[in-house]
Formats: C-alpha cells, structure tokens, sequence
C-alpha cells in the first residue's frame, strides 16, 4: 500500500468572518498577505518533511475560498519537484472542466515530470459545483469537458512527430506540440476522484486509478462498480494499485492525544460547505437522479457516509467515534489505526493507495509533524503487504471478460 500526504491548505483565521458562506463570496479582505504567505511555505515545509519520511505528496486546487488557499496543482508540484527527491507527486486534481486550455496543462504537467525526474502522478476532476460561478462555467456539460481536456492531453503527450490538429467539441487547438514532454512514457500514471457510481464508468474507461474521497463505507460499492466495468470491457482483474481512499488521520501515543488532533482536522470538515444556497447546487450539475434521491432522502448526510447499520453520519457533529466505524476518519495509538485501516480494507474489497489528510483545520505545525512522522514510523510498515480480501469475485471477473468477448 502507498501512503500519501494531504492538505486542503486553509486559512482558518478567516473561517469566523461570514457564517453563511467561506467559497467565493468571502471578500479577501480578510486574508493577510504576510501571515498568509508565512502559512504557506509552512505547508510546503510539511510536504518537504513526507520526503524525509518516505510518505508520498498529494495536492489539490480550490479558488475564492479560505477553506483552500491552494490557487493550482501544478504551481504547488513545480515547487515541490525541486525540493523533493524520492516520493510520488500526485495532483487530485486539476478541474479541467473549469480551465479553459487543456494544452496549457499538458505542458505545465509534463515540466514538473521532467523537472522531478518522472515522479509525477495525473489527477483529473471535473471541478467542485461551489466554484462554477466563479469561472461563469456551464454546469450542464462539465463532464464532457472533463473527458475531452483528459484525452485531449493524453494525445498531447504520446504525441511526438509533430503538430496535430483537434477540433472536438469542446475544444478547438490548430497545432498541438508539447515542449517538453513527460519522462514517464506513455504518459504519467492517470488518476481521478469520484462519489457516484455513473462517474465511476467513465473512470474505468479510461483506465485510471479511481479515488473515494472520504466517502465511507460507500467506496465498497464504488469500486465494485469499477471491478465489473472492466471486466465488462474485457480487461483483466485490476489490482490493489488502481483503487485509492482519502480520509483524516490522527495518530498519537494516547488516544486522547489523538482525539484532540482529530477534532482540530475537523475543523475541515465543519467548514469545506458552509456555502451559499445559490452556490451548493446548480442546475445542470448532478444528474437529475441523484438530485431525486437527494430530495427524497435529505436524512442521508453530507456526502452520504453511512455506518454500518447503513444509518446516516453526519460529517460535522458525530462523535469521532462515529467517523471512525464509518471509515470518514482514522484515530487513536499507532495499533489502534493499523486495525481501523486493516478493517475497512477488508470491509471495501481492498485499496492500494491510503491518503492522509494529517493536517486539517488548525492543526498546527509541530502537530502536523508529530502525526505524519509517527504514522510513517509505527503504521506505514504494517499496511506494506496487505493483500486483496479473498472472495470470489476473481472467478466472477473473468466469466464477465469471457461474456463480454463473446
């Protein structure tokens, strides 16, 4: 299993300022330009640190919020592709359906490929619905955008004799030619983040590496979903390396220690939607099933994590406890996270990737270093050899594979 680091990067000294909305409308007036930039290059300390300690480095991008003060992907991992030397760097992600270039972005990821030495790892999103106005973007075709930018910069990349022409529908580039071009040949590696099942097709299609970020108990059926697409398109049983899981982790000597840090994690997670109604969900951006569902079921929760009775937990006010049983958070002693982690990758059919959020809200920096170097230390080495749990989908993969070619 591959261990990775993250952050939303806020700026909690904002967070008290508007109680109706901390994306897009809280005026910047409330961010100091000189403590800001000092949070900053902390956050880029704590990510030169996982380098150290062999744990992998994920960022990400929102705009026009304190919750997030990351503005791109690529400007963080073209710092971090210098001052590191040995870990992946993964961005989860880039919104494409919210850039305009897609070219742009294959270029500015194939020079962080190169300038790591081919140390880097692809994420791309649709793009957060809070953000949309933001961009003044369509929220009804964002995912037709997202799936054309993506092949759009994956020809970008394997292409190397010269100028191409692209006129799709979304897109429209005369001369397409990349300097430079990745090391990482055919392309870096491809990943891509997901909480419903019809974004999961499109995600197998494409062969990339599928993300549940935070989602609970329902990445069991998520990936189950991504299982049986391949299986549908006639490719082999995928491994443990193509299935990723995003969730806080706090880990101390006590668990008291550890509870305390979690709640200051939390704060992320008590403040992410506090957005305005006109924002949340506009038209044209969740299929009209889920809206239904959403309608029929406002009990669900935020996100929709559920226990294991399938009752709903809600992010902001459970007990830790709660969030832990629910796989929304990992907490407690080195061995009491080692059993939590090893229970919901039995219980999720198995991933190969764990990220961390182990820092969040106001954690500080001292904490921050405290829980990624104890985890590397005491919980990284047991999680190195956990295997697929054994069941009998294997068999039932290939009777799909064997239908599917006939």
């Amino acid at each position: 299993m591959k261990i990775w680091h993250f952050s939303e990067q806020a700026y909690p000294d904002a967070w008290t300022k508007d109680p109706v909305s901390l994306r897009v409308t809280l005026p910047n007036k409330h961010f100091d330009p000189v403590e800001g930039g000092k949070l900053l290059n902390r956050y880029l300390d704590e990510w030169a640190y996982c380098d150290e300690i062999g744990t992998n480095i994920m960022v990400n991008e929102h705009h026009s919020t304190a919750t997030c003060l990351s503005s791109s992907c690529t400007l963080q991992l073209a710092i971090l592709a210098r001052e590191t030397k040995k870990v992946r760097l993964l961005c989860l992600g880039v919104p494409l359906a919210n850039r305009t270039d897609p070219v742009r972005v294959a270029e500015e990821l194939a020079y962080i490929d190169c300038i790591s030495g081919g140390r880097l790892e692809m994420g791309f999103v649709r793009g957060i619905q809070y953000e949309i106005s933001a961009v003044n973007s369509n929220p009804v075709n964002m995912s037709e955008r997202l799936w054309e930018a993506h092949d759009l910069i994956i020809k970008a990349m394997t292409t190397h004799d010269g100028p191409f022409n692209w006129e799709g529908e979304h897109y429209h580039h005369r001369q397409v030619n990349i300097w430079p071009r990745p090391i990482q040949q055919p392309h870096p590696p491809v990943w891509s983040s997901t909480g419903s099942l019809s974004s999961v097709d499109k995600i197998a299609e494409k062969n990339a590496t599928v993300t549940a970020m935070n989602s609970g108990l329902r990445a069991k059926g998520l990936f189950a979903r991504y299982r049986q697409r391949l299986a549908e398109f006639g490719r082999p049983r995928p491994g443990l390396d193509k299935f990723a899981y995003m969730s806080l982790v706090s880990v101390a000597d006590t668990q008291a220690e550890a509870f305390k840090r979690l709640d200051k994690i939390r704060g992320y997670l008590r403040t992410t939607t506090i957005v305005g109604k006109g924002l949340a969900n506009p038209p044209g951006y969740a299929a009209a099933g889920i809206n239904a569902d959403l309608l029929a079921n406002p009990q669900k929760g935020e996100l929709g994590i559920i226990d294991r009775d399938s009752k709903p937990v809600n992010l902001r006010t459970a007990p830790h406890e709660a969030l832990i049983d629910a796989g929304a958070a990992f907490a407690g002693t080195p061995d009491q996270v080692i059993k939590q982690i090893k229970r919901f990758h039995n219980d999720i059919g198995g991933i190969g990737n764990f990220i961390m959020m182990g820092q969040g809200g106001d954690l500080t920096h001292k904490e921050t270093l405290d829980n990624l170097g104890l985890f590397a230390r005491e919980v990284t080495p047991a999680l190195q050899d956990l295997k697929e749990p054994e069941d009998a989908a294997s068999e039932a993969h290939e009777r799909v594979r064997e239908r599917a070619a006939s």
